[in-house]
């Protein structure tokens, strides 16, 4: 029963994706937390994890065919976020859990702030 959980909750991560270019840090991180019992390292380690196979190739194949993919910029964001990511993963461990969630918290609350009031 619990696999179907997390079938399900990729599966609504995907369309989202796929709808908005999110997913893993704004539906599958809250949802291991609250939903499953994670703490707020091992969510986030557990989608980053998600992330290594190429998760996301067919909803990119589908946005490239409509026209809708800057390769040169993906893949230099690409280059810096491999990167990025280690950088990310060593400075966040020593952070207590419940820190972390709160930070996580704050910058969604930010992002959505500013995408509603976007013009």
């Amino acid at each position: 029963m619990v696999q179907l959980l997390y079938i399900g909750l990729g599966l609504i991560a995907g369309i989202f994706g796929g709808m908005f270019g999110i997913g893993g840090g704004t539906i599958l991180v809250p949802a291991l937390v609250f939903l499953c019992g994670l703490t707020q390292h091992q969510a986030q380690g557990t989608t980053l994890a998600i992330m290594v196979p190429p998760i996301g190739l067919l909803a990119a194949m589908r946005y490239y065919q409509a026209g809708n993919i800057k390769l040169g910029m993906a893949g230099l964001i690409c280059l810096g976020f491999f990167f990025g990511g280690l950088l990310g993963a060593q400075l966040i461990h020593g952070v207590p859990d419940l820190l972390l969630k709160r930070i996580f918290g704050v910058f969604l609350a930010l992002i959505a702030v500013r995408m509603i009031l976007a013009k």
